[in-house]
């Protein structure tokens, strides 16, 4: 029997392994391949509703569920953590005590974040990249009466690159509302030469900033937090004050990755094959979603246009076949949409050789994320869109 074993089950192993046992359904029957799933909690959490916690427009409640039931019933799942890789012996060493063997790999263990690697950053910051943490974040803003906010990002790079834009802007869109914006200010810090990364986008959001008055602080790479006089310093020397905190934490790879030889340290990235998605030339083992080195946005979408290619790849390889060229090489797709405040939105679709060019925000794209937030749970997982 050949082994597919693909660690994390968010939304790229998830989709990775439905697709890969539709295109292996006869060999699975006959007892010739299996596919498994590890995954640390055994819950799938819908990642890009965070953001929404933090402005009173999404719970936790809705952004969970068992893994189990978003799996193809031919998918073996096991809940446990993964300590190591051992690739002399092809298994995953578990924490549960045992040991998977496997004849293809993929990873998608997705990144984490080290908020640790600041001093005072639980202290004096917030953000929003896990439930607990954006449902703090909307205490602090309730509490908020006027004064001076900072967003900035303590580290690159950082899963869903257009979140701090979008929280900056829904952020200056609710102090109109609550009718504190005059005797507020809302910053913006970014660590390179303009708003954001990709040129096409940061010409069309920085105009919208200046005219809410959203202040751009460019070349700003947060160092160090002085909780005393509440003050971030950045690495090229520049000190801000503020009120509010909030702070991107510094993103790695999974920590197992370096230490099994995988991934280079400190960042903790797969060095990945920009089309077939291979790590590190070895032939059976693949990448995809945030794990990887790509130069591409670590978000949702960035997995759901990969894991197809995987399961091809996977898939042709078990089969001892070329892969298809069509759905087998990754052209670098993604498709992200851009909350602007006021209830607009705009959509950003792109990939290795076309940057973005985002149309005009306007409503349509801003309630199409919301919609898209509700049926991502009927669609994505199962491979519908």
């Amino acid at each position: 029997m050949q082994r597919v074993v693909i660690l994390g089950g968010g939304v790229g192993g998830t989709l990775t392994a439905n697709l890969l046992v539709r295109k292996l359904r006869s060999r699975i029957e006959q007892d010739k391949v299996s596919v498994t799933v590890v995954d640390q909690t055994g819950a799938h959490v819908y990642q890009p509703g965070f953001m929404y916690i933090a402005f009173g427009a999404e719970q936790e409640k809705h952004l969970k569920r068992p893994e189990r039931t978003l799996l193809d019933r031919d998918v073996h799942l096991v809940v446990s953590e993964v300590t190591r890789i051992d690739e002399s012996s092809q298994e995953v060493v578990l924490a549960n005590g045992q040991n998977l063997p496997y004849d293809y790999l993929v990873l998608a263990t997705g990144s984490r974040i080290t908020p640790e690697e600041l001093p005072f950053f639980d202290q004096e910051a917030h953000h929003f990249y896990t439930a607990g943490a954006a449902a703090r974040l909307r205490e602090a803003l309730d509490a908020f009466t006027g004064g001076r906010i900072v967003v900035a990002i303590a580290g690159m790079p950082y899963k869903c690159p257009p979140a701090p834009l979008e929280v900056s802007l829904l952020i200056e869109a609710e102090l109109r509302k609550r009718k504190i914006r005059e005797q507020s200010e809302v910053h913006f810090c970014s660590p390179i030469g303009r708003a954001f990364t990709i040129e096409t986008v940061s010409e069309m959001v920085t105009p919208i900033m200046e005219r809410k008055g959203v202040q751009i602080h460019t070349f700003f790479n947060v160092e160090q937090i002085d909780p005393d006089r509440k003050v971030i310093v950045s690495l090229e020397g520049e000190e801000l004050p503020y009120d509010l905190l909030i702070l991107v934490p510094p993103h790695h790879g999974a920590k197992f990755l370096v230490d099994s030889g995988l991934a280079p340290a400190p960042g903790g990235w797969l060095p990945t094959d920009r089309h077939t998605l291979q790590v590190g030339g070895r032939p059976n083992v693949f990448a995809l979603g945030d794990a990887t080195d790509l130069p591409l946005s670590k978000a949702g979408s960035t997995a759901h246009f990969e894991a197809p290619v995987v399961a091809e790849q996977v898939a042709s390889a078990v089969k001892g076949i070329a892969p298809d060229m069509k759905t087998g090489n990754y052209e670098g797709n993604v498709m992200c949409f851009f909350e602007t405040g006021d209830n607009r939105g705009t959509l950003l679709q792109f990939d290795y050789e076309h940057p973005p060019h985002p149309p005009t925000p306007n409503r349509l794209w801003h309630y199409g994320k919301l919609i898209f937030n509700r049926v991502y749970w009927f669609t994505v997982p199962q491979g519908r869109v």
